[in-house]
């Protein structure tokens, strides 16, 4: 399979862009290659930097991971998700677990296509404006309405990050 502009497109890519088209949302796929910043990632999207939808995989326990969706310009607050999930402990697994569980690349990762549907918990940022989420491959995004997004993701929708520290933007 080949894209428009004629290079390959990756299995990751295929996922994503197929469970994009059975959620029957509208979407747009942009191809832009690598990026080296969320600032770059953005002008290449054509969008603001929140509006850039990260998707975060977290362990909660043995064999038990859950998606954040966190606007671009944000960070998980881990007291706020704790709190939201009735947990003490939660995890960021490292980049091949990460891969194991969802099977794409750190950086390449949707909620859409993954290998197991873990369950979604979207900062409250992301409905109610356009957000660009991981298309499964590097550089690859999908442009969705936010609402759509939470709606099809079966989401929970909860005030879960805060802002950037100013030294990591």
């Amino acid at each position: 399979m080949s894209s428009t502009d004629g290079s390959p497109v990756g299995d990751g890519e295929q996922r994503a862009a197929q469970a994009l088209a059975d959620a029957g949302i509208p979407h747009t796929i942009v191809r832009h290659g690598r990026v080296g910043s969320l600032a770059e990632a953005a002008a290449a999207r054509g969008v603001d930097p929140a509006g850039i939808v990260k998707t975060l995989v977290v362990r909660r326990g043995e064999d038990d991971y859950l998606f954040v969706l966190v606007p671009g310009d944000r960070t998980i607050s881990w007291p706020k998700l704790r709190a939201l999930l009735g947990v003490s402990r939660m995890s960021m697994p490292d980049a091949a677990t990460a891969k194991e569980v969802t099977g794409y690349e750190r950086g390449t990762i949707t909620p859409f296509g993954s290998l197991r549907a873990w369950p979604v918990v979207a900062d409250e940022r992301v409905p109610g404006r356009p957000a660009s989420i991981g298309g499964g491959g590097h550089g690859v995004g999908a442009t969705v309405d936010g609402d759509d997004l939470v709606r099809v993701l079966g989401a929970t929708v909860a005030d879960v990050t805060e802002p950037m520290p100013d030294d990591a933007a």
